[in-house]
Parts: structure tokens; sequence; C-alpha cells
């Protein structure tokens, strides 16, 4: 694998339209050869980004790595979050279980955008032995470029997931059962 993402400086998409924006970036042992070169592609597009690790390939805990990134989208120390593992998938378990994380697990362009313009998610999970150097650049363009949609039902829906996680987490801290819709 290359140390670096390639860039075709005469494609369209080769810079990216997203404002500069404070990033969360971590990764475990088996997303580590694919976090540094999406923090050296973030920041030729101007992002400032916070490396929370890991810095080799020994074995780490991804949890470990995920609440690092996540207490510093949710504290507003970064705006956003990306977290690289083996396949994303764990990584993604561990930031949701953080209040106010909306993670997704993208492999694809279209879920990396569409997973902010309509659920405003705001950690992005990317699986390094799942994705290729080449496309992982291109969903981490996709996701940073996107913004939310305002529109009514997305709107509605974000607050009905808010609700849900603060009734739940009422439930799981007192031991009652709280009323459903």
């Amino acid at each position: 694998m290359p140390d670096t993402l390639f860039v075709d400086e005469d494609h369209p998409r080769a810079s990216t339209t997203a404002p500069p924006m404070r990033l969360a970036v971590g990764g475990d042992h088996a997303g580590f050869l694919l976090k540094g070169p999406l923090i050296e592609l973030a920041r030729s597009w101007g992002h400032t980004v916070q490396d929370f690790g890991t810095h080799g390939t020994a074995p780490v805990d991804f949890p470990d790595i995920a609440h690092a990134v996540c207490v510093a989208v949710r504290e507003g120390r970064a705006e956003r979050g990306i977290l690289v593992c083996g396949t994303g998938v764990g990584a993604g378990i561990a930031a949701n279980k953080h209040p106010g994380i909306r993670a997704a697990t993208c492999h694809d362009v279209y879920s990396a955008h569409q997973c902010v313009e309509h659920d405003s998610v705001n950690v992005l999970c990317i699986g390094a032995q799942i994705v290729g150097h080449k496309l992982a650049g291109d969903v981490l363009r996709a996701y940073l470029e996107a913004r939310f949609v305002p529109d009514e039902h997305f709107v509605r829906r974000l607050a009905k997931l808010a609700d849900l996680e603060r009734r739940e987490a009422e439930q799981w801290v007192t031991g009652h059962t709280t009323q459903r819709p």
C-alpha cells in the first residue's frame, strides 16, 4: 500500500470545496496505515487536524481511541471526527455509545455525503481493510464537503434521535422504563 494518497491534480475533485474545519482523527493498529495519509490529505485541504493516535502498528483497543475523538467532537474542540479501524464497524459502535455523536461507517462516496446531509453525522468511520487509499480519500472529501440539509423531515428525525438517546440514557441510569410515543 502506498504511504500517501494519490490525487490526480487535473481531476475536478483534486481539491475540496469544504471550508476549513477542526478535525479529530484517530485509528487503531488496523487503521494506522490509512490514518496518516487521510490526515495529510485533510491538512492539504486546509483543515486543522488533531491526531488522537494510535501512532504505530502495535495493538491498541479501538474504544479508547474512539472515546478520545468523540469527546473532542462533543466538547466542540473539533467540528467533525474521523475514525479508521480494520472495518470501520467497531469504531462506529464505540462512537455511537457517546451522547451527541452520530457516527456512520462509510465505504462509498454517496453514503459519506448523504449521512451528513440527512442525518447530521459528525463522526465518519472507515475500514482500512475494506477500502483502498484512493476511495478513502474520495469518501473523506464527500464527508467533509457535505452539509446538513435542514429540511423539516430531517430536523424532525434528528429531534427524535436526540429524544430517544435522552430517554434511553435516563432508563439506563434510573432503571425505569420510559413511556414510548
